[in-house]
């Protein structure tokens, strides 16, 4: 609602705004637990999932978590500047979440922008886990 994308708008109501809810609150939890704890983000992906990030790629929840508790920092703070959410028709009640924002790294003068897609697919337990994640960082 700001014209920055924020409101996830899909115009088409029903699955749509049910699709931005759950996007958005995927979100603000992850990358409230990226900034806290990501070692703990193993429990969001799945054993067929699959990150890039920045161009390597991983597969299955274990190798994922070992590969976001490596990265060459200890903390970071992110920022969110938008979030847009697709129902997939190719998963059945999944959503695909696009993310932009800015991060700031521990001791940095510059904040980093990023931009990350995770494609969230419904689990057995009613809820959704983490089948893609692709991540970014955006520079220029």
């Amino acid at each position: 609602m700001d014209g920055q994308g924020k409101d996830g708008g899909s115009g088409d109501g029903g699955a749509g705004g049910q699709c931005d809810v759950v996007g958005r609150a995927f979100v603000e939890y992850y990358y409230q637990m990226f900034d806290a704890n990501r070692g703990a983000l193993a429990s969001l992906y799945g054993g067929t999932s699959v990150l890039s990030f920045e161009g390597h790629r991983v597969a299955g929840a274990g190798e994922i978590g070992l590969k976001l508790a490596q990265l060459p920092f200890e903390q970071c703070r992110h920022s969110i500047c938008t979030i847009d959410c697709q129902p997939t028709p190719s998963f059945p009640g999944g959503i695909l979440v696009f993310v932009s924002g800015n991060l700031q790294l521990a001791g940095e003068e510059h904040q980093l922008r990023f931009s990350q897609m995770f494609q969230l697919v419904p689990n057995e337990q009613g809820s959704f886990f983490v089948q893609n994640d692709i991540f970014r960082l955006n520079y220029g």
